[in-house]
């Protein structure tokens, strides 16, 4: 039996899953948190009551939640929704998805992006270079980033408030040619890694199908280990999918495991959903965001 509640998988294989990110995590939709399946879940991960108890503390002085009663008795309230911090974004979910089911083709274009920024201003150039790599761009040669996605309102955006959109160029082509590479399969095995994407899949397809088999074995699941499969789960997506440039399936080897990391994340999430117990008012807002992402697919 190991510390993820006595399923199989080796505890060594979880992504590392700070206390903050747990307690974000067991934010209800009413958004209050229970002290004791904070702790009881804290425990099943190999975290101590000491870690909980001043990652709490931090967490109230700096305004993220506010705490009544003590211990194992008390209940947090989020004073905003922190469910961001260990979910990727719902859009990107929604995507990645649709992507999977065929309902966002690739129409050939490529989407470059360049610019020079001096370097009086490198915060500002190397925030920009950081958001164009978050948005799955990949860097061609000094300063020029190329995807395949049709993200340029979001750089220009990101541009604008950085206050360097007049150092930003960009173009869209479908005829790209790297050295002597122009085809889109290659081309995108040289720019990203996809070698390293897919064995961050393959970890999150193991996990899935692991605890998919516990999830609908008779009986199910206790509470608490369905709590703590929901917060391992969520970090295992977002180790997985962080960062991926979400690439058209039409330059991704056949078959990507993305994909079936994917239908098996999908599988576990409406499993952990229905298999909830107890009388409370509200489940966790976790669910609330995967139902959403699901459901619109």
């Amino acid at each position: 039996m190991n510390a993820t509640t006595g399923h199989a998988g080796d505890p060594a294989d979880r992504p590392e899953i700070p206390t903050r990110l747990l307690v974000h995590a067991l934010v209800r939709e009413d958004g209050t948190v229970d002290a004791d399946e904070l702790y009881t879940v804290a425990e099943s991960l190999g975290m101590t009551g000491q870690q909980v108890r001043l990652c709490v503390k931090r967490l109230v002085t700096e305004g993220r939640f506010t705490q009544e009663g003590r211990g194992r008795s008390a209940t947090l309230r989020a004073l905003a929704d922190a469910t961001g911090t260990l979910a990727p974004d719902a859009a990107y979910l929604r995507h990645a998805y649709r992507q999977d089911a065929g309902l966002a083709p690739w129409d050939g274009t490529w989407h470059l992006f360049a610019f020079a920024v001096p370097e009086t201003r490198r915060t500002a150039r190397d925030a920009l270079r950081e958001s164009l790599l978050h948005l799955g761009a990949a860097p061609v040669q000094s300063g020029l980033y190329v995807t395949a996605n049709p993200v340029a309102e979001l750089v220009e955006a990101h541009a604008r408030r950085l206050g360097v959109l007049d150092a930003l160029t960009r173009l869209t082509t479908t005829d790209l040619r790297i050295g002597g590479t122009d085809e889109p399969r290659e081309l995108a095995a040289a720019l990203w890694p996809l070698d390293r994407i897919a064995a961050r899949y393959e970890r999150l397809a193991d996990f899935a199908a692991s605890r998919l088999a516990r999830l609908t074995h008779d009986p199910g699941p206790s509470d608490a280990e369905r709590l703590t499969t929901t917060v391992e789960l969520a970090a295992h997506v977002g180790a997985a999918m962080t960062p991926d440039p979400l690439l058209p399936p039409e330059l991704l080897p056949a078959p990507w495991p993305g994909s079936r990391a994917r239908r098996l994340t999908a599988d576990c999430w409406r499993h952990l959903r229905a298999a909830r117990t107890g009388d409370r008012p509200s489940d966790l807002r976790l669910f609330a965001l995967y139902a959403d992402v699901l459901d619109t697919g």
